[in-house]
């Protein structure tokens, strides 16, 4: 983010909904003045293990959707994206600091499952939470009081906790599921230590709202 000093932070650069500038993606709401983007979240760090093993998956799937595309940051999801006003932000992260600084655990996410997204626009293929699942809904009760606090929608009613691996547009879930989904599966449960390589100590959150980000330690 630009300092203060350098404008006036309300003057965000105009955004054109044209998705071929990012991949097909498409907006789940138009872009407003004023209007913040605002995404709460729990960062994974890819170490190289853990970037082999989705080199296998991703290699295997896009036997069955080419047009796969890795990602390149992972983190689990703790709301939906929902708008804030710019001058809401610094209350939105005062409140979500208060609530959530006492949390400290960690999760397995060791089961690959496909996901699409609401208008079904973009399919995803991820790793699924097996383990610390009650500890998330905690946490998640904890944002969406902040939400609520604010007026936002809160996250969704039956969570599948997950970190994306791969995604492409369109509703591809039927070739990705089945066979397919076993095979990477399979790939998972084989691969050296995975049992270690994918149980997550979580020590941080993170909020992006617009072009900003913040994070603070979980403890």
């Amino acid at each position: 983010p630009l300092p203060a000093a350098l404008g006036d932070p309300e003057m965000e650069e105009a955004v054109r909904d044209d998705s071929s500038r990012h991949g097909g993606r498409v907006r789940r709401f138009p872009h407003e003045r004023g209007s913040w983007a605002t995404h709460v979240y729990l960062p994974c760090g890819a170490q190289e293990e853990f970037l082999e093993l989705l080199e296998l998956v991703v290699s295997r799937a896009r036997t069955y959707v080419s047009s796969l595309v890795a990602m390149e940051e992972f983190h689990l999801s703790l709301s939906q994206c929902v708008v804030l006003r710019y001058h809401w932000i610094d209350p939105f992260i005062r409140s979500l600091k208060k609530c959530l600084a006492p949390f400290h655990f960690f999760c397995v996410a060791d089961q690959v499952k496909v996901y699409t997204n609401e208008n079904k626009t973009r399919t995803f293929i991820g790793l699924e939470i097996s383990a610390g699942h009650f500890q998330l809904l905690e946490l998640v009760s904890e944002v969406d009081r902040v939400l609520e606090e604010f007026d936002l929608p809160v996250f969704y009613k039956d969570p599948s906790f997950h970190i994306s691996l791969a995604w492409c547009v369109g509703d591809m879930s039927g070739r990705l599921e089945g066979q397919c989904l076993q095979e990477l599966q399979d790939i998972v449960d084989g691969f050296e230590d995975s049992a270690l390589l994918l149980r997550v100590q979580w020590e941080q959150i993170h909020c992006k709202s617009g072009n900003k980000y913040f994070s603070f330690p979980l403890r």
